[in-house]
């Protein structure tokens, strides 16, 4: 029997199943910080007086910035003995992101193949869902993921 709180390996988990993150509140300082960090002070992000102007009527959080909390927020929901992340396959910014909207990230299996003796690769399905239930951001990524017959060539 896995525990919960123990990350699963691949052949814990089949095509389908899904989970859904715990919330998360975008703050202003998560768009600052974020803006320190990379550099990029678009206005459309931290300036108030020039986002009234802009079809959104106020600033938005960087889409990348959402990128990132897709991957902080799925990387525990579900959590994995993962390996590797190989890739984005895909991905699509579908309306913004704003300070204050509280997200969550739904995650679902799409694609399981084997990939070698250890792991298999995994293909997710993830979107960003705001508290009306609208999705931001969807797309799907890769990851290598160990099997759990990989446990005893792990040292203790």
């Amino acid at each position: 029997m896995v525990r919960a709180d123990q990350p699963l390996y691949f052949d814990e988990v089949d095509v389908g199943d899904a989970w859904s993150s715990p919330g998360r509140t975008i703050t202003e300082t998560d768009v600052v910080n974020f803006a320190g960090m990379t550099g990029d002070y678009n206005p459309l992000h931290v300036d108030h007086e020039f986002a009234r102007s802009t079809p959104f009527g106020r600033p938005i959080a960087h889409g990348l910035l959402g990128m990132a909390f897709a991957a902080g927020l799925g990387s525990s929901s579900p959590s994995m003995q993962t390996a590797a992340f190989v890739r984005i396959v895909d991905w699509k910014f579908l309306k913004p992101l704003f300070i204050g909207d509280t997200i969550r990230v739904e995650t679902e299996i799409v694609a399981m193949e084997p990939h070698g003796r250890k792991r298999g690769l995994i293909t997710w399905r993830r979107r960003i869902v705001n508290q009306h239930g609208d999705v931001l951001q969807e797309g799907t990524a890769e990851t290598l993921v160990l099997y759990a017959s990989s446990r005893r060539l792990v040292p203790r």
